[in-house]
């Protein structure tokens, strides 16, 4: 019973969350928006402004990102499968899931895909050399205010 109230409050903190991230999101986009419009001021207040906005596009990506891993706890919740382990079907114990609530592995199949870039019987490796030399094929920018984010809830 104290794993079921566990994952009951789990639930709670993750809607919670969700429902702060979604309102977040949708304020910096327009922020970020509303930005691109106003080019008033001198180089060094664009240039200020310019540094804002891209620390800003990268908090929204981070914050999407964890956006995505609570929808995705959330909806196996829904399934009666969280808490969980992806890879051995194991209970992820529930101090891993207070720290880290939208987890879908337990500890030791995290770290061996880690280590060895497995996930289960699945090889997730990847060729990291571009990653690490700082190079990329594709070096186009995204302009943010071309992406569309529904952040009403409504699916």
């Amino acid at each position: 019973m104290a794993r079921r109230d566990a994952l009951l409050r789990l639930h709670k903190s993750l809607v919670a969350r969700r429902d702060e991230l979604r309102r977040r999101l949708g304020g910096e986009l327009k922020d970020l928006r509303s930005s691109k419009t106003s080019d008033t001021g001198d180089a060094a207040d664009q240039a200020f402004d310019s540094g804002s906005e891209a620390v800003s596009s990268q908090l929204a990506e981070l914050e999407s990102r964890e956006l995505r891993q609570i929808e995705r706890a959330l909806a196996r919740l829904k399934q009666g499968n969280y808490g969980l382990c992806e890879s051995c079907q194991k209970k992820i114990p529930v101090a891993r899931l207070n720290a880290l609530p939208f987890s879908t592995t337990c500890v030791e199949c995290q770290r061996e895909m880690e280590l060895h870039g497995t996930f289960g019987d699945r090889d997730i490796s990847g060729n990291w050399d571009k990653v690490s030399e700082g190079g990329f094929e594709d070096q186009r920018e995204v302009d943010l205010s071309d992406i569309e984010l529904d952040v009403s809830g409504h699916r």
